[in-house]
């Protein structure tokens, strides 16, 4: 059973984490999990709009992501958040508040990041056309001790997808090498089941694999001959 986390990732713009966010986001949906992504960029259109990019905006646009984070949590989302989020004041505080929390610092080389930069930002803060560019003209403070670290310069974004889902992994927030597969069941079956017996029916719909979370009339009554034959059904 997924427990609900939070994956961090920061870094400089440009450093690849919206590609990283969305590859790990697409192998923690394939294990049947919901996940929900948070991109700095498209969150500042909607969620903190109205915020600059001093010191204390920065901190409050950090601090209203992580408490959306934290919300999905409670209602059993995994989220992954990708925002440069620069200073490790703002990070603790965000780890503080949500608990089950991953770290991952998406090093990459400044001069890398700008080389990658399709937008032309990095080149307009050169030239002052940008005010208070993290990386540039405003500070970034790599994180002190991060969950994970994943070179971009160096590891293909596959590998550093992968070594995000294992750190998850090997923190206990998703079971290793299972998927979770979800059906639905009339109410008026299960009345009056023990957990012991719905947990059984659960593994024989995932065993099966039957499609589209519904369960047909004919693979109820296959599923009521097997569970009679355990002995759960009377």
């Amino acid at each position: 059973m997924t427990l609900p986390f939070t994956i961090w990732l920061t870094g400089l713009p440009s450093s690849g984490k919206s590609t990283l966010a969305r590859l790990v986001e697409a192998r923690i949906r394939e294990r049947g999990c919901p996940v929900v992504v948070l991109d700095g960029d498209e969150v500042r259109t909607w969620l903190t709009a109205g915020l600059g990019f001093s010191r204390e905006d920065r901190d409050e646009n950090i601090r209203r992501i992580a408490h959306l984070a934290l919300f999905e949590n409670r209602s059993g989302v995994a989220t992954i958040t990708a925002a440069i989020s620069p200073y490790q004041a703002s990070r603790d505080a965000a780890r503080r508040l949500i608990g089950k929390f991953v770290e991952v610092y998406v090093d990459c080389p400044l001069e890398v990041c700008e080389e990658r930069d399709a937008k032309g930002l990095y080149k307009k803060a050169r030239r002052g056309e940008i005010q208070r560019f993290t990386g540039v003209s405003d500070p970034y403070e790599p994180p002190a001790a991060p969950d994970v670290v994943v070179r971009t310069d160096r590891e293909d974004k596959e590998t550093c997808a992968a070594r995000i889902v294992e750190c998850v992994e090997d923190l206990g927030y998703l079971p290793r090498g299972l998927v979770r597969w979800e059906g639905l069941l009339p109410a008026a079956l299960v009345q009056g089941w023990e957990q012991r017996e719905i947990s059984v029916v659960a593994a024989l719909i995932g065993q099966r694999q039957w499609s589209e979370g519904a369960i047909t009339a004919g693979q109820w009554k296959e599923m009521e001959e097997r569970l009679r034959a355990l002995g759960l059904l009377r």
